[in-house]
């Protein structure tokens, strides 16, 4: 081979001097790596994982494993995004304003706006905006330059009026107004179990349609499936659904299919998992052109219109600078995956309402992203990428099957009261929160690395209402961990000291310390702190403060007299509980049978953590 200083430019070839790797080489290096054999067809499949949704995810993805025709950006099945030009303007940047008092919120929304903001999500009913308010909140807003999106509930017929009398007695012609009314009665449905028919929304979406070319009346918000635990293709399906049902109920109203089209905007959650977003939204672009292309609408109407906000339940209340990270990534990947406008969360929100600081954080994560890294720049920076092609049309297969499983049991609406989506959505949550439970996922900050002796931001109450009796859930993935942590910063408050057991190392000394420095991280999460004890002096009362609990920190050469020696003389020191840190290789056994003839409970590999610190709470006489 020449040496390269002596081929032209047009010679010079990537990796020359390498030989060429075949996709057999690299599962034969995988092979040995996993002791498999080397003619295993596929070995990789050890390292493959499994989304909620069924999803495999592989370890290596090639031009082989290429799925469907992406097309092009700007062109249906729009699964490389909306518009031909993609982000280069810039996204949509969408801030969100709740504050009861309207003068304050009049403030957020200047500032915003001064800074960076391009749209208006508002916050109306109890607790929030009020109806009657919308005129002083908005005051100093350029209706024909900023979009108001309204989110009122029950009270989007109201609210939708006010804004277009205010809008007309400001001046701003039919033809200027920018808006989304927000009128979302399926959604409403999902979220509080109220049900108030599709005939205000219609009347509205035909005005808007007739009148306001810059309008649109209804938001297919897909949030209260996300924010009641549902995975992305239970959302994207019931996104589906709720579209096809608005679809049917404006077309009856008189509206043409194209127009009906045109009165929709979708809200999706953007979460921390940046390729599920990114596929999420493809995915969500690529099945709606399928449900315009059946409605025989073809070209711009059958581009789905989105609106993506960081997800809810990934927020946390404790150690909440992680959710800086969170929104960033969130933002990130609702950017790459093609939404037309985002709103990120304060990184306070989950503790009630924002302060300056964190609305201000929200704000700039837009412009970090958008302006200063350059991810508006590339029209559709994911597109190419072997693994997210791939993991968007499994995506959208999925959802397609669950909107197919909807509109057979009737669509949607028929759906939620029947109870068939609550009863999915709620078998995902569980598994969600076993996955949590037992450590297969973390939540950092709060399940795992948690900040010890952590005082709670100090933020007033939000607005935000609970669901209805008849609604979704609204859960966050670190509740169960915080409810275990409150508990027990109650009870430090009260007596002065935290809940503590009492680690009693047996065996080599150094292993007994690493296990019992595993039981002290495994403890943290919940509040509960651990000192060491002086194996030789067990005979002592091994608590201070209420009833002792003990962990016997057994390295794994200590034999079972030791040990059984220790428990022994635990209880007959007053232990009220011992607890047994087994060796890593020992098998968690139910609670309610007794995990051995020693002890009372046993921390193993596979065991329910947040079970177990409930339990360890329960023995320290913290009260719920």
């Amino acid at each position: 081979m020449p040496d390269a200083s002596d081929l032209t430019a047009d010679e010079l070839v990537l990796a020359a001097d390498f030989p060429a790797a075949t996709r057999r080489d690299w599962q034969r290096l995988v092979a040995r790596v996993l002791h498999r054999p080397d003619d295993d067809a596929a070995p990789e499949r050890e390292l493959a994982t499994l989304t909620l949704d069924g999803i495999e995810i592989a370890p290596l993805y090639t031009a082989n494993d290429g799925t469907g025709e992406a097309g092009y950006p700007g062109q249906a099945p729009f699964v490389r995004g909306r518009t031909a030009g993609g982000h280069r303007m810039g996204w949509d940047v969408r801030g969100q304003y709740g504050h009861p008092d309207p003068a304050v919120t009049r403030e957020q929304i200047m500032t915003d706006l001064d800074g960076g903001v391009s749209s208006l999500w508002l916050e109306i009913g109890e607790g929030s905006i009020g109806v009657e308010a919308i005129p002083d909140v908005l005051a100093e807003v350029y209706l024909d330059l900023a979009t108001v999106v309204l989110d009122a509930g029950e009270h989007a017929g109201a609210a939708a009026r006010v804004l277009l009398d205010t809008a007309g007695r400001r001046g701003v012609s039919d033809g200027q107004l920018r808006a989304v009314l927000g009128l979302d009665p399926v959604g409403l449905l999902a979220r509080t179990g109220v049900d108030t028919g599709m005939g205000e929304a219609s009347a509205l979406a035909g005005r808007c349609a007739a009148d306001l070319p810059g309008v649109r009346a209804i938001v297919v918000d897909a949030l209260p499936f996300h924010d009641a635990g549902g995975t992305d293709a239970e959302e994207l399906g019931c996104a589906l659904a709720a579209g096809v049902e608005y679809l049917r109920a404006l077309t009856e109203a008189g509206l043409p299919m194209g127009g009906a089209l045109g009165q929709l905007e979708f809200r999706y959650a953007a979460t921390a998992d940046q390729f599920a977003t990114i596929a999420k939204l493809r995915a969500a672009r690529r099945t709606w052109s399928r449900v315009a292309e059946q409605c025989g609408v073809t070209g711009e109407a059958a581009g789905q219109r989105q609106h993506a906000v960081s997800s809810w339940p990934m927020t946390t209340r404790r150690d909440p600078w992680n959710n800086i990270l969170r929104g960033t990534l969130a933002c990130f990947a609702a950017g790459v995956g093609g939404a037309d406008a985002i709103t990120v969360r304060p990184f306070d929100a989950a503790l009630g309402r924002p302060d300056a600081l964190a609305l201000r954080i929200a704000r700039n994560t837009h412009a970090v992203l958008a302006q200063e890294s350059h991810v508006a720049r590339v029209i559709d920076p994911a597109g190419g990428s072997w693994y997210v092609e791939n993991l968007t049309e499994a995506l959208a297969q999925r959802a397609w099957t669950w909107f197919q499983e909807i509109e057979r049991s009737g669509g949607l609406s028929a759906a939620l009261r029947s109870g068939m989506v609550a009863n999915l959505i709620a078998a995902s949550r569980d598994a969600r929160r076993a996955s949590l439970a037992h450590r297969r996922e973390a939540v950092t900050g709060v399940s795992e690395f948690p900040l010890t002796g952590e005082t709670l931001l100090p933020r007033p109450p939000a607005g935000e209402g609970s669901p209805g009796p008849g609604g979704l859930p609204r859960i966050r993935w670190a509740q169960w961990h915080e409810e275990l942590r409150d508990r027990s910063d109650a009870y430090t408050r009260s007596t002065g000291t935290p809940p503590t057991v009492v680690l009693v190392p047996v065996g080599t000394p150094k292993a007994a310390a690493a296990r019992g420095a595993a039981v002290t991280a495994l403890l943290a999460p919940a509040g509960i702190a651990a000192v060491t004890a002086d194996p030789g002096r067990l005979d002592s009362p091994p608590g201070e403060h209420g009833p002792a609990v003990a962990v016997v920190c057994g390295a794994d050469d200590a034999g079972s007299d030791d040990v059984t020696s220790a428990v022994a003389r635990l209880r007959a020191a007053g232990a009220s509980r011992v607890i047994l840190a087994a060796p890593s290789d020992t098998e968690a056994a139910p609670p309610d049978t007794g995990p051995s003839a020693e002890a009372d409970d046993i921390i193993a590999d596979g065991m329910d953590v947040l079970a177990f610190q409930r339990r360890t709470l329960d023995a320290l006489e913290v009260q719920a």
